[in-house]
């Protein structure tokens, strides 16, 4: 996409040797391409290079496809592609065929520049090479600076540091503040429900008390005795009879 974008902004006051930016769309934003035409051979052949920089977000994004475990990335990622650029002789409109070239180092390897570029607080930055079939080799940096790579060919090139080495400091707060809040809510969780286990104790003692003394007051202000027929407990009251008694004023007053 970014090099169809780069081939629609070549006109004709392009000129050759000269960089040039490249306007992309903004779907793109983020991403800074700039190129160079330059005449090679019999000076009838003409190549384009690309030079592109993914910027933080895209970088991300790229880097993403790859399977880097054990790696995090420090730098963007730094693209320096080629692509011929001489007008198709079969085609009738001349239309440029832009296939991609491939560019091999002589004596003097390709240096990239990470100085101004990488976020790196400790650790030892490693280059990485991304290759096109989804693999990344990583090796060391420079021997004059720590973050400038070398290579030998075209391709896209990145600076990483190995997991274990990436600023513990910086690690370190994030993992304390992570540990106190979890413990504040696991402790007011702990709380809420031994609350709840009281007031529910407490319910029920309560409750218990009150059958207890309902009962007690029942059994105290019976006035039938109350015996257990079956398993039901009934009341029951004593067999008595009237006393019989003699109605002596009614004899006498007969008798007299």
């Amino acid at each position: 996409m970014i090099r169809d974008y780069t081939f629609k902004s070549v006109d004709k006051n392009f000129k050759t040797g000269t960089a040039e930016s490249v306007k992309l769309p903004s779907k793109l934003a983020g991403i800074s391409v700039d190129t160079v035409r330059f005449r090679c051979g019999s000076l009838t052949r003409r190549v384009m290079l690309i030079r592109q920089n993914m910027g933080s977000n895209w970088s991300s994004i790229y880097y993403s496809n790859y399977d880097l475990s054990g790696y995090q990335l420090v730098s963007p990622i730094l693209g320096l592609l080629a692509y011929n650029a001489d007008q198709d002789s079969n085609s009738s409109n001349s239309s440029i065929n832009p296939f991609q070239l491939g560019i091999v180092s002589g004596d003097k390897p390709l240096t990239i520049d990470f100085t101004n570029a990488t976020k790196l607080n400790e650790g030892t930055p490693l280059c990485a090479s991304f290759e096109g079939d989804g693999r990344m080799t990583v090796a060391k940096a420079s021997e004059n600076s720590p973050f400038v790579c070398v290579a030998k060919r075209n391709g896209h090139f990145g600076m990483v540091v190995v997991d274990s080495e990436v600023d513990e400091y910086n690690k370190k707060p994030i993992a304390q503040w992570k540990v106190a809040v979890g413990s504040t809510i696991g402790a007011a969780l702990g709380a809420f429900l031994l609350g709840l286990l009281l007031v529910a104790m407490l319910v029920r003692v309560k409750k218990r008390s009150r059958m207890v003394e309902m009962e007690r007051r029942a059994y105290e202000e019976e006035a039938l005795q109350v015996s257990m027929v079956g398993h039901v407990r009934a009341p029951t009251a004593s067999g008595t009879r009237t006393t019989p008694t003699l109605e002596h004023e009614y004899i006498n007053s007969h008798l007299n």
